[in-house]
């Protein structure tokens, strides 16, 4: 761990349907780079021959995160980052459902360098955005068994709660653009 004065990681956490991957959409889509937890996670499905559908991630999920797969996982996202610092990137975008483990490895490996910025919204509106999206749909059954999941199996609450910046998610994308650029003009992410 050397920490780098000039390198700014910015790592958007919510729960699913809070909008951080339409977050880190909208900051990508002005040239940064990113590096992206469930493409990793969505690879070691695959190369362990388990077909794509919300069961089987959610299963796949709660299997990787509470055992030894879940530190391979880990530095496979720390090393996508290292690389793209090592290629010249001083500005990263991570998405990512991060674990109480993941957050720790991460900070650990980039502390000084890394902000959290914790995209929240409403129960009733993140499902509903779940219930619409045009992939992978999920119920209202199956939304609330998914945040049931994402705070006692993952432990992905209390990424979410030390966050160091919150982006209340509960209306238009204008808003949400503004409360990003907000927080990313204050803590000098954005370059002149």
């Amino acid at each position: 761990m050397v920490y780098n004065e000039d390198v700014k990681i910015v790592a958007f956490v919510g729960m699913a349907g809070a909008g951080k991957s339409t977050a880190v959409e909208y900051v990508t889509s002005k040239g940064y780079p990113k590096v992206y937890g469930g493409g990793i996670f969505y690879e070691a499905m695959k190369e362990a021959g388990i077909e794509p559908n919300n069961q089987n991630e959610d299963d796949f999920r709660t299997k990787v995160h509470s055992g030894e797969d879940q530190n391979i996982l880990i530095n496979k996202f720390i090393q996508q980052i290292n690389n793209l610092i090592d290629a010249g990137q001083h500005r990263i975008v991570t998405d990512s459902n991060y674990s109480w483990e993941q957050y720790k490895a991460v900070m650990h490996e980039f502390h000084g360098e890394l902000s959290v910025i914790a995209v929240v919204a409403p129960k009733h509106i993140r499902h509903h955005r779940l219930l619409s999206r045009p992939e992978r749909p999920l119920t209202e059954a199956e939304a609330g068994d998914r945040d049931w999941r994402e705070i006692e199996d993952l432990q992905s609450g209390g990424t979410i709660a030390i966050a160091d910046h919150y982006i209340i998610n509960d209306g238009d994308l204008e808003k949400l653009h503004n409360q990003i650029d907000q927080v990313l003009n204050d803590i000098e992410f954005y370059k002149d």
